[in-house]
């Protein structure tokens, strides 16, 4: 940046002068759209502006033509408990009694893997500041994690950051850690996926939006200072590719920097701000900072917008104008508020010690206004800047190699057949990074803050409490299959929709709403923009058919190092209520010997992506399994009843290394031993190992069972009593094929994860508690 300030004026006195529109990840097309909206070139400060928002990360222009897929699909319907949807900072959902909940899932990858403890750590608070500008307490958070191969050098830096971080910033908040997902594969290698999710909890009659209108109605912002950390971060890193580790030169802008203490107080004081009614619209300030926040609350207003950069609290000396607008400081917030409240509003900061400032307001012009040391160095229409950048229309083709991809099925593939084989498999599986416990990374988490989280560990779907006086509560779950996506990505998309939903289902909850988080390859790849395009599609025809809706999301592409894609995971999550979760089922088997073990739906020879041929053969190919969203929706409304009239005491449902994971998970969990009876005729291989959709294993009280085989036949669902429950026994048996005690198992299952990471962790989350600002 030059040392003179480029004005307005000055940017039209010299039209001629060159500027690095390219090194700001502009296009050259894109660079000569917004001389020609301004009728000049624009100024440092305003292209600064223009490149962060017409970024990938806040513009979505690659993706914005496919996303508006999902409104079309949206139904009145399904909007029947819709308080606010795409477009917003978050969804919001109305649970009943007067009572709503804002849930959303996004992104922070590349931030991750370059610092991943404050780029996993400024992924929580950024989602959490999201929450709270829709008006809500945050009540829980969740996390969704990829990283690359187990036993590469690098996947110890970044596991043992990026846990500490989730870890030290959601604790530091004292928000409850209810679930998620950790998977390991080497396609994330140089490029994991650090997806944060964050649920809150609001009366419905305060919900708030990000708007600014009313004229002579001040802008004021208030939370941490301003300063240099985080430029040029999440918006370039969201729309740039990391070079391959071979020597070539990367683009590592500032990761930003959080303090979870600050942002705890920043929750309070915006709870006592709303409850004062003192905000008339607020926005957080996340990816692009305050050019995101200005830009966005004037377009979404009724006026314009004159801001004053001189009034900006600072952390660092001398910043430009472009500096303060492209800062991405975390634990920010601008709210709008009308002059008679601007004091009030200064009290309650007071009262938390929150730093506020009047940065301008409201004008009556069409136009975002921003000066800097007495000249205007912004002067642009809003909407140009955040609601109407550039939209592509990207090629899009299925890969020559999908169909050689889908042709070379798992069938030939050996397959155990004895009773050892079939043992020792169970064993390989248990401990393989697939499948293996999370438990050590979920302990680095608390679960039970605030003392309304029902479920997290050993749990299919996260419970939180909403309401403490009725026991009202929601049930949430996030889930995808980056295998199954890359076979088919429009059935993978449903299947991460399809075992989302399940999840939430058998804890007897109610599936209400969905919420996003794709991540994929380069948009400027055809075959990345056709599995986006199918992921999509299938995602909003699975919404559509089972009658929910999506209510918001986040779109991350470029995630691939060189020219080698991550699998395509398009994570999905699904939010549940609950009346009242003291009925909801749990995952473990009880402690009342004796107890039938069912399992509900048809299991099919379906190896094709599937961790065993992952495990056994480092296979994958084929097609992913069979998915029936109307039979997924019978299944959580029998669910419901199950949980409703106490017909079964445990759920878990059968995903991921199939019935066998489920069971023995199940059984550790409730520490009670178990005798499976598969059915005559049966081939244990396939009983045991597929992965086939729409089926949850349950355990059922004997005198419950006449009850429990009417309801299902009444709904016409195939079911197979498989087994009982023998809480003395310490031992997992398949009768007439093999036996393993629990401790046996627990030892495979739960080893894995300390021998890869336990010093890394330790050594991180030591270093975090002495010097938080270092780590």
């Amino acid at each position: 940046m030059s040392d003179t300030i480029d004005t307005t004026s000055h940017a039209a006195a010299t039209p001629e002068l060159d500027q690095p529109w390219a090194e700001l990840g502009l296009a050259e097309d894109e660079y000569q759209r917004i001389r020609d909206i301004l009728g000049r070139r624009p100024t440092e400060a305003e292209l600064a502006m223009y490149s962060v928002m017409w970024s990938e990360h806040c513009s979505y222009k690659s993706s914005k033509a496919h996303l508006r897929y999902f409104g079309q699909t949206t139904t009145d319907a399904m909007r029947t408990k819709l308080l606010a949807g795409i477009g917003e900072n978050a969804g919001v959902v109305s649970i009943g009694d007067g009572w709503a909940v804002t849930f959303k899932v996004e992104s922070h990858n590349h931030p991750s893997y370059i610092e991943p403890y404050q780029g996993a750590a400024t992924g929580v608070g950024g989602i959490v500041r999201d929450i709270m500008a829709m008006g809500a307490r945050p009540v829980a958070v969740m996390d969704q994690l990829r990283f690359g191969a187990i036993d590469h050098p690098d996947t110890q830096r970044v596991v043992g950051g990026v846990v500490a971080g989730v870890g030290g910033y959601g604790n530091s908040l004292g928000l409850p850690n209810i679930g998620g997902e950790t998977v390991f594969d080497p396609s994330y290698q140089g490029n994991p996926l650090v997806n944060a999710l964050c649920v809150g909890a609001l009366r419905e009659e305060d919900l708030h939006l990000a708007f600014a209108s009313g004229t002579g109605n001040r802008i004021i912002l208030f939370g941490a200072r301003t300063g240099l950390d985080g430029i040029g971060g999440v918006s370039v890193l969201a729309s740039e590719t990391f070079d391959s580790n071979d020597g070539g030169p990367r683009k590592l802008p500032s990761v930003q920097v959080g303090d979870p203490f600050a942002e705890k107080v920043l929750i309070e004081c915006c709870l006592d701000l709303y409850r004062e009614d003192l905000v008339v619209g607020i926005q957080d300030l996340g990816g692009a900072g305050l050019s995101c926040a200005t830009s966005e609350l004037a377009a979404a207003g009724d006026g314009g917008m004159h801001i004053v950069l001189d009034n900006v609290a600072l952390r660092a000396e001398n910043m430009t104008a472009a500096e303060i607008l492209s800062s991405e400081s975390q634990e920010r917030m601008c709210a709008v508020v009308s002059p008679e409240n601007v004091d009030a509003f200064y009290e309650v900061c007071r009262k938390w010690d929150v730093l506020a400032t009047d940065i301008g307001e409201v004008t009556d012009s069409e136009h975002l206004v921003i000066e800097h040391k007495g000249e205007t160095v912004v002067d642009v229409p809003p909407k140009t800047v955040a609601l109407e950048g550039p939209v592509y229309d990207r090629p899009l083709a299925r890969p020559e190699w999908q169909d050689e991809l889908q042709a070379d099925t798992a069938a030939n593939l050996t397959r155990p057949s004895t009773g050892e084989e079939l043992r020792a498999t169970l064993l390989k599986m248990l401990a393989s990074p697939a499948l293996c416990s999370r438990r050590f990374i979920t302990e680095q988490y608390d679960r039970y803050v605030r003392g309304n989280t029902i479920a997290a560990e050993y749990a299919d779907g996260g419970v939180i409490r909403i309401d403490e006086q009725t026991g009202r509560g929601v049930a949430i779950s996030t889930d995808t299959s980056g295998r199954y996506t890359k076979l088919d990505p429009y059935r993978g998309a449903q299947l991460a929709l399809a075992e989302a939903y399940r999840n939430v289902a058998v804890t007897g909850a109610t599936p209400i709403a969905v919420t996003n988080c794709l991540n994929f390859g380069s948009p400027e790849d055809p075959a990345v923009m056709w599995q986006f395009s199918e992921a999509v599609h299938g995602l909003a025809d699975g919404c559509a058919q089972l009658g929910i809706p999506v209510t918001g999301g986040n779109v991350s592409f470029y995630n691939q190092t060189g020219n080698q894609a991550i699998l395509p995971t398009p994570v999905v999550g699904v939010l549940g209520v609950l009346d009242d979760v003291a009925r909801r089922n749990p995952t473990a088997f009880g402690d009342t010997p004796g107890e039938l073990i069912y399992v509900i739906g048809d299991v099919r020879d379906e190896f094709d992506g599937s961790i065993w041929a992952q495990v056994a053969h480092d296979h994958l190919g084929g097609t992913p399994p069979e998915v029936d969203l109307e039979w997924e929706a019978t299944l959580a409304r029998v669910m419901s009843a199950c949980s409703r009239d106490g017909l079964v005491t445990s759920a878990h449902d059968v995903s991921e290394g199939g019935l066998a994971q489920s069971l023995v998970e199940a059984a550790i969990a409730g520490e009670c031993g178990v005798r499976v009876v598969l059915p005559d005729g049966a081939d244990p291989f396939v009983w045991l190992f597929s992965e086939s959709a729409g089926r949850i294993v349950v355990s059922v009280p004997r005198g419950e069972e006449p009850r429990f085989q009417q309801m299902l036949s009444a709904q016409r669902l195939p079911h197979a009593r498989i087994g009982v429950t023998d809480a003395d026994s310490g031992e997992f048996e398949v009768q007439g094929l093999f036996t393993a005690s629990l401790d046996e198992l627990s030892e495979a299952w739960e080893g894995t994860l300390p021998a890869y990471f336990g010093s890394q962790v330790a050594a991180v989350v030591a270093e975090a508690g002495a010097n938080p600002d270092e780590a």
